[in-house]
């Protein structure tokens, strides 16, 4: 069975000998061939070169025996084509190059049909990136879901309250809806490129669905991904990473998506359990655990993997992106103790 077989086997739910194993962010800082290539260029100029993005999304799998590459790339292009460019802030943290205080400056957006051509660099990054695999691995493209592409819009960039963008929910919803209905429309485009070029699967990055009220995680957030799974081909594998949204893991399984990437926060086996037999799970260990030591990660890993001994449908994965200062050795660690397991 091929790294791209096992992937695709465990999204459809199926129980396999081991479960597939990546990680996100693991094309990133922690590597240090990713640091020699970003001493040449930014981080903006890496993702829009398709060869240089291609050559980011590949450098993990070379090191590593991880079963998917994940395109090296960033939720925020989007708000970048529909004419809201982005930056990272000296001080840490992503600057918008402006705010959206108007219901005009949201109808000023691009339309969705402009997204194909104004992204065509990770087209052409997808498409490199399958000649290369060959097919080999399994190939994950990614985008942001409405509610948290729309934080980084209405705040100006990353928050720490995100009063802004709860006050448009609530005291405007018909102006919210117009730019979570815009970016819905352009999310679709986005992905139905990506899935064109050759993706195998899509996962949108809820990020910041953890910070709205419980009651109003439907409307604000649930809602629009429901709408662009709809718009997506029949079964396609997505995969919806949700962060902070325990108590919605339930409703985000009757969202047409397939699999629920589960934070580190909840007992991965107890929801697999309490899930449709249909969803499949990716999860979830601590990515603290990889800034420790080899033996550490091996034990938690181990502990995880008997966790959900004989289940179905698991991809493992971390609860959270993997962190700047994680251990080369530790990341080993996890590949080899995933790797040789067996069920």
């Amino acid at each position: 069975m091929t790294s791209r077989q096992r992937f695709l086997a465990a999204c459809a739910g199926e129980t396999l000998e081991r479960p597939p194993l990546w990680v996100m962010r693991q094309a990133g800082r922690y590597l240090p061939e990713y640091r020699a290539l970003k001493a040449k260029s930014s981080f903006l100029e890496m993702v829009r070169t398709p060869a240089v993005a291609a050559e980011v999304t590949l450098q993990p799998l070379k090191r590593f025996a991880l079963d998917a590459a994940i395109l090296f790339s960033d939720i925020l292009v989007i708000p970048e084509a529909l004419g809201q460019g982005y930056r990272f802030r000296e001080e840490g943290g992503i600057g918008m190059e402006y705010r959206l205080e108007t219901r005009a400056q949201i109808d000023a957006l691009a339309p969705s049909h402009a997204v194909p051509e104004k992204l065509a660099y990770v087209s052409d990054a997808l498409t490199l990136l399958k000649k290369e695999l060959a097919g080999s691995h399994a190939l994950l493209g990614f985008g942001g879901s409405p509610w948290t592409l729309a934080t980084y819009m209405v705040e100006g960039g990353s928050s720490d309250e995100f009063e802004r963008i709860k006050q448009l929910f609530y005291t405007d919803r018909g102006t919210f809806d117009a730019l979570l209905t815009k970016l819905t429309e352009a999310l679709i485009a986005y992905f139905k490129m990506q899935i064109a070029a050759g993706a195998d699967a899509i996962q949108i990055f809820d990020s910041w669905g953890g910070i709205i009220a419980g009651p109003d995680y439907e409307a604000a957030s649930l809602r629009w991904i429901r709408q662009i799974v709809a718009g997506l081909p029949a079964n396609f594998p997505v995969i919806l990473y949700a962060k902070g949204t325990a108590p919605h893991l339930m409703d985000q399984a009757f969202t047409g998506v397939r699999v629920l990437s589960v934070d580190w926060t909840s007992d991965l086996a107890v929801v697999r359990r309490s899930l449709p037999p249909t969803i499949a799970v990716q999860g979830n260990l601590d990515p603290v655990l990889l800034n420790t030591t080899p033996e550490i990660v091996a034990r938690e890993a181990s502990r995880l993997l008997a966790s959900m001994r004989t289940t179905h449908g698991h991809i493992f994965n971390l609860g959270h992106g993997i962190m700047p200062h994680a251990k080369i050795e530790c990341m080993q660690a996890l590949v080899d103790t995933v790797t040789g397991w067996k069920n």
